[in-house]
Formats: structure tokens, sequence, C-alpha cells
């Protein structure tokens, strides 16, 4: 996720390459990084911020307790903090500090610049500060402002989301085998018609029950796969993983 940000502020111009700095505990991830991108790399997180107006925290959050200290112990007193873990509170990051927090739940198509990030300001982050998070993932997706207790139904919905929708394919895919279709075909059918799917929804501005029920003629074969996974609880269990996505965001906050 971090790449994909890099390479949307950097594509897009929204800061320059010499005020970008990359930290990770990979050298060959840091060669990367400056040989893909240009940027300035460093393998200490404290040199790094040390001079930094906006710090991103791409870290996964079992990892933010081992990292944390060393980063906020450099920051400057105006830094700006962009978080995009899962699951870890502004109040946490800010840690009874007055430190400006934004978080952002960001998902994994961002890495083909159709990512969909949900932005969340914490107790000391200003309106400024939200158009500078919203600017920096503007250039990989789609953005909306949520309320930092929204932040766990996002994660739930579009940060997970492209999973359900791979698995979703994974599943379609299988069944092209079984009934004989050939990989490739199976694959840019498969493919066109969820982008196709979703475009349709996004341009229409119809709901999905709507275009579904458009689809489905009486006694057709949509209607007998619809029937089908009406009768195996699958509606049902979306919508519970869904829940319990957004449980194990919870979890996460609470340690």
């Amino acid at each position: 996720m971090a790449e994909a940000i890099v390479a949307g502020i950097v594509g897009n111009t929204v800061v320059t390459v010499e005020d970008i700095c990359v930290t990770d505990i990979s050298k060959e991830r840091l060669e990367h990084f400056e040989s893909g991108f240009g940027v300035l790399i460093s393998s200490s997180n404290s040199v790094a911020v040390a001079d930094a107006d906006v710090v991103v925290l791409s870290v996964k959050p079992q990892v933010f307790p081992s990292v944390w200290p060393e980063i906020e112990a450099a920051l400057k007193p105006d830094a700006l903090v962009v978080s995009i873990m899962a699951g870890i509170p502004s109040t946490k990051i800010a840690n009874g500090k007055p430190i400006r927090v934004v978080r952002v739940m960001p998902n994994t198509p961002s890495l083909v610049g159709e990512g969909a990030a949900g932005i969340a300001a914490g107790e000391f982050a200003t309106e400024a500060d939200l158009r500078i998070a919203e600017k920096m993932m503007g250039a990989v997706g789609v953005t909306v402002i949520v309320k930092e207790e929204e932040i766990d139904a996002v994660t739930a919905l579009s940060g997970s989301g492209p999973a359900y929708v791979f698995y979703l394919l994974e599943a379609m895919l299988e069944a092209a085998d079984q009934m004989g279709l050939g990989k490739g075909i199976s694959r840019e059918l498969a493919l066109a018609t969820v982008i196709g799917a979703a475009k349709l929804m996004q341009e229409t501005g119809e709901d999905a029950d709507v275009l579904r029920k458009k689809v489905t003629s009486k006694g057709g074969t949509t209607e007998a796969a619809i029937n089908t996974m009406e009768g195996r609880g699958v509606k049902d269990s979306i919508v519970a993983a869904l829940l319990a996505a957004q449980a194990r965001s919870k979890e996460l906050a609470h340690g």
C-alpha cells in the first residue's frame, strides 16, 4: 500500500520526489523505492520523520507497538500523522498528546489507481489536515470523509472488499472450468462481467437490487442461479462475513 501511495503522489505530482522519504527494514525494498521512484530512503524511522511535515504510518497494526515509540519521539511538534493501519484508533497513536492524526482505510486497487479510501479525523486534526489526506489518497482512487467510529465499517466494506470480489471470481472461474470453458476465455468474460456490472451501477445510479431484478427474468437462467444462492444462504453469509471483519477491526483497536 505504501508503494501505491508513493506511485500515486509521484505520478500526479502531489509532492516532488525530493520531499518524500521512505523507510523499510528491507534493504531490497528501499532500493526498489529509490530506483523505481527516485525518492529518498532511510533505514532509520527517526531520521526519516525528524523533518517531515506529514508522516504516513504504513505498517501492520501488530507491528505498531514496536515501531511507534521511536517515531513518536522524533516527530516535529506540528507534524501530521496519517495512519493507514486497521484497528488502531487515533487516541492510541496520539498517546495522550495533541498529535494531529488522520486515519485512512484504503484498499489494494489503489495499486492501479482505482482505490477506495475512507478518511477520518482524529481529535486534534483540522480541516486542512483532512484536505491533505484527501489529496494524497485522491491520487490513487476515490476518497470519502467519515467519522472515526465508522472506520471499522469502512475496513469491512471497502478495505477488505477486494478479497470478497476475488473470492466471487474464484468461484465463477471454478464453475466455468467445470462447464468446460477454457481458462483464457472464462477469465476474460468473468473480469469483464464484474467490471461492467460495477460500472453500470455507478453510471445509472440505480440500487443493486433494482439492477439484479432487471436481469432476472421469470423462469430464466439467472433466476435459477439466484434461487440457488438464496437457498444456500449466500447473501446472509456475505453479510455475516462483513460484520465479522468489522468485529475483528474493533478487536484490533483494543489490543
